[in-house]
């Protein structure tokens, strides 16, 4: 089986069959709805997403492993 690389960086997940015979019109549809999905989320939650984001992609810093609790495995 072939794994998939998502764009969330998941690497198990449960598998989506998307049909193989849509027609082109049938695609654009649920294109559409997933873009203005996106669309709404992000206006609705912009300013917390971008502070995530912010927070998931900083360099790691090795100030922040004095945070860790002693019993907490280095791995």
């Amino acid at each position: 089986m072939k794994r998939c690389h998502l764009p969330s960086g998941l690497l198990q997940a449960i598998p989506f069959i998307i049909p193989a015979n849509w027609s082109a019109e049938q695609a654009l549809a649920v294109f559409e709805l997933l873009d203005d999905l996106r669309h709404q989320i992000w206006t609705h939650y912009q300013v917390p997403l971008c502070e995530l984001l912010r927070e998931q992609r900083r360099p790691f810093n090795e100030s922040d492993t004095l945070n860790l609790p002693f019993d907490d495995p280095p791995f």
